[in-house]
């Protein structure tokens, strides 16, 4: 049994569970990985995580978290531009369910309802019988996202909550997408409708770090955010008809099985 088996499986470990899952231990970390005695860990993590730093631009890492958020290469990643083309909004693991009277019920994961994900019963509802795109990305990602089509974003929202690890391990013992800490856009997109784009943070990111706040104007593939340190979640809502999911990609899913992806790259198509 390894630890998170540990923290999410026994009494004793969700006990101890408790603390780690706050947002102080999550905000000292963070501040902890922000100093520059942290850049020592970097070198260690690159190598356990088979991070290839060539990629990526490295002239101004002042800390751990300055490289756990560093930036990818011009060409590293570049976005399928064509209308028809739905596209990944970030690097992970991709799962892709549809949406059936306001649950989401994945076979690795405790179900969850959009009603709790969005605190928003009417948005909700919009999205009965669409998808529901969730990309986990592990340490080793790239944690920099994008806007996965371009269009009018209304103002963001920010729910507070707790910070569970999105492994697996907890996502079958917790309903972590609803209990975490998190934020979401509302986008009018050019070629989906409107859509929800939303960022969850987890064990130990103490930030999730948006570029706009504000309404505005958005184009596919432009900067979203970052997370800063752990792994994290992006979700994607798209409503009835809207977007088609290749069948081996739902057919994974449903096994509990993930498909890795890279920012930018076709996922799926618009729909009807």
């Amino acid at each position: 049994m390894n630890t998170l088996e540990f923290l999410y499986g026994t009494a004793a470990g969700r006990i101890l569970l408790r603390p780690l899952i706050s947002k102080p231990v999550s905000a000292l970390s963070g501040r902890l990985l922000d100093t520059k005695a942290s850049k020592a860990l970097i070198g260690p993590f690159a190598k356990s995580a088979g991070i290839n730093r060539d990629d990526y631009i490295l002239d101004d890492i002042n800390s751990f978290n300055d490289f756990f958020c560093r930036r990818i290469k011009e060409g590293r990643r570049s976005f399928d531009m064509s209308e028809d083309a739905l596209t990944s909004p970030c690097d992970g693991m991709l799962s892709a369910y549809k949406i059936n009277d306001g649950l989401v019920v994945g076979v690795k994961q405790s179900r969850f309802d959009m009603a709790h994900l969005l605190r928003d019963r009417m948005l909700a509802k919009s999205f009965d019988g669409g998808l529901c795109l969730v990309f986990r990305l592990g340490v080793e990602n790239y944690h920099r996202y994008a806007w996965f089509d371009g269009g009018k974003k209304h103002k963001d929202r920010r729910i507070k909550g707790f910070y569970h690890t999105v492994r697996p391990v907890a996502l079958s013992q917790t309903p972590v997408f609803i209990e975490n800490a998190r934020e979401y856009s509302v986008i009018d997109t050019d070629n989906f409708g409107r859509c929800v784009q939303m960022e969850v943070g987890a064990m130990l990111v103490g930030r999730i770090v948006n570029e706009e706040l504000a309404p505005a104007r958005v184009q596919r593939g432009q900067e979203k955010g970052h997370f800063e340190y752990g792994g994290s979640t992006v979700i994607v809502l798209i409503g009835r008809d809207r977007a088609k999911i290749p069948a081996d990609v739902l057919a994974r899913s449903a096994a509990g099985v993930e498909t890795a992806v890279k920012m930018g790259e076709i996922i799926g198509y618009k729909g009807k």
